[in-house]
């Protein structure tokens, strides 16, 4: 069975969502999220997908978010786990540089006025703001922790950005796309306009793969995969509800829905199962309106594993993914015995002793 992953974009807390989900998915079904044959992130999702395309396992990233040490395990980079930061990227500093003024990209303002029935609503408006205004230094500071450097050794993980100039979306990592670092990718991907400051790759500006699409699913059409695992933190099943904040938020999800909706039945139309995992009412509940927001990302996390685990008992999903394979047991669950016992959570480019992320 040929598997392909998709992470959707989700700010902080749609990062840690993802954390939760993946966790549950390689405990109820035994499958290593990172032997997907594709794997593709946006956004947050890049991230997460960046980490788990290096071999770091859904529950070492939880233990690690939640504080927990593990005496003598080093990282790729030869530094001791237990320094990592446990942020997830979501340390925020301004950005080295004279402050921003007027639009972020008039050609991509122009551009997007000149053809208004092939731009998004998002990405009418990007050009328009001004460039933002922290740095993503946080966000590829956490890759290179996996993969201090080049690009993680998985055979196909994207990293999916956005031309600041023409809303092109760049699947860094594919082999169309212009050559980066993977933590400068990852940080592109990141880069939400008006926020975070655009990275420049190559002498191009890019931003924040969301401005196309809030999950990119649609990337993964026509390879010949079997089935297709979707996150999606931005989205939802759930109907709007509250007062006019909660309401507008509703309406940002249900549109990210529609978008997510319209790529799956892409992928189904040429045979792949697609299965979409997204946030149900008790994780939008703990998520709130501030997807950026580094408080409760541990809680978030924690709500994600059960919930969707709940999703992945339902009949249909369980049975779509009954054909998955199994994955090695120390990237299912914590292996037994102390760490300088463990197999290489992250393999090493060469050989160094035990890794972790």
């Amino acid at each position: 069975m040929k598997v392909g992953l998709v992470l959707g974009a989700g700010g902080v807390l749609g990062g840690a969502w993802h954390t939760g989900a993946l966790h549950a998915i390689a405990r109820e079904t035994g499958w290593d999220p990172g032997s997907a044959d594709r794997i593709a992130g946006t956004s947050a999702g890049s991230v997460i997908g960046a980490l788990t395309a290096a071999g770091v396992p859904p529950w070492f990233m939880v233990a690690h978010s939640n504080g927990e040490t593990f005496e003598g395990l080093t990282g790729p980079d030869g530094r001791p786990a237990a320094e990592a930061d446990r942020d997830g990227g979501a340390v925020f500093k301004l950005h080295r540089g004279l402050p921003p003024i007027g639009p972020g990209s008039l050609r991509l303002g122009l551009s997007s006025l000149a053809r208004p029935m092939k731009t998004t609503p998002l990405g009418m408006m990007v050009g328009w703001v001004p460039r933002g205004f922290m740095s993503t230094e946080s966000i590829e500071r956490t890759v290179q922790r996996a993969v201090p450097e080049g690009w993680v050794d998985h055979p196909s993980f994207w990293a999916v950005a956005c031309d600041y100039n023409s809303a092109r979306r760049v699947p860094f990592g594919r082999d169309d796309a212009p050559e980066a670092e993977l933590g400068l990718a990852v940080a592109a991907s990141c880069a939400i306009p008006g926020f975070y400051h655009p990275v420049t790759i190559g002498g191009r500006r890019y931003v924040d793969g969301g401005v196309r699409s809030p999950s990119n699913l649609d990337l993964l059409a026509g390879l010949g995969l079997d089935l297709v695992i979707c996150l999606n933190p931005t989205s939802t099943r759930e109907p709007a509800s509250g007062g006019l904040l909660d309401r507008v938020v509703g309406a940002q999800r249900s549109a990210a829905g529609r978008r997510l909706g319209y790529e799956a039945r892409r992928l189904k139309a040429e045979g792949t199962e697609v299965v979409l995992i997204q946030p149900v009412a008790d994780d939008l509940v703990v998520m709130g309106r501030n997807l950026m927001s580094g408080k409760r990302r541990n809680e978030v996390m924690s709500t994600a594993e059960r919930t969707v685990a709940d999703q992945l008992r339902e009949p249909a999903t369980a049975a779509a993914l009954q054909g998955l394979p199994e994955g090695e047991p120390h990237k299912l669950r914590r292996p037994d015995g102390p760490p300088s016992t463990w197999p290489p959570i992250v393999p090493a480019r060469e050989p160094a002793g035990n890794a972790a992320a």
